[in-house]
């Protein structure tokens, strides 16, 4: 993940200072792709100096997960307050994917570069562990606390090492490999969510 500033722990103006700097990445993203997202020009429109740019992020691929992550966060603010209202745990589970590829496909190229580096584990990324937990609160039922622990610690109530959880995270793996052909062209988000759906009800049979 995107590293912060030395400090350890950011000061207000340092929080500020980051942000501008992802949503200035974002805008240029928006407007020209990843190849747009120069780190010299993300710098002088963010007004900062390119070596406090390369303190918060050290690669390029560091501000694409940045950027990302903050899609992430728009998705888990998204479900807490309005979560999926399907009876079963598996179509709770696809609205959770659906509502995350397209908030992906938003920006396809970003989408690319990110998923190219959880295959190639170019950068360090949590977006199979963020999504699995997700959905399985979705699926449990259990949104309290949801997106307020870090990826890397097990957040309340969800339980990583249960057979559930296995059984989400290959479903998550599936929606992985599915947005990978969403990206390649080879299917369309209907197709995916076709696909999704006949996973979801055979893996979250249990639920």
């Amino acid at each position: 993940m995107a590293v912060q500033a030395p400090s350890g722990t950011m000061s207000r103006s340092q929080t500020q200072r980051r942000k501008r700097i992802v949503q200035t990445a974002a805008a240029l993203a928006v407007r020209g792709g990843v190849e747009a997202m120069q780190m010299r020009s993300v710098a002088e429109r963010a007004g900062v100096a390119l070596g406090t740019l390369y303190r918060y992020f050290p690669s390029k691929m560091d501000l694409v997960v940045a950027v990302v992550t903050e899609e992430l966060d728009l998705l888990e603010g998204g479900i807490v307050r309005r979560p999926p209202t399907a009876d079963s745990p598996a179509e709770r589970a696809v609205d959770v994917l659906l509502r995350a590829t397209r908030g992906l496909m938003r920006e396809p190229e970003l989408a690319d570069a990110l998923i190219r580096s959880l295959i190639m584990a170019e950068v360090k990324i949590e977006l199979d562990v963020r999504i699995s937990d997700l959905v399985w609160r979705v699926a449990t039922g259990n949104l309290e606390g949801a997106g307020t622990a870090p990826p890397e610690e097990d957040p309340a109530g969800v339980d990583r090492t249960g057979a559930g959880y296995v059984l989400v995270g290959s479903l998550t793996s599936v929606w992985i490999f599915e947005l990978v052909e969403v990206l390649k062209g080879r299917r369309d988000v209907d197709e995916v969510e076709r696909r999704l759906r006949t996973a979801a009800e055979h893996l979250l049979v249990a639920f």
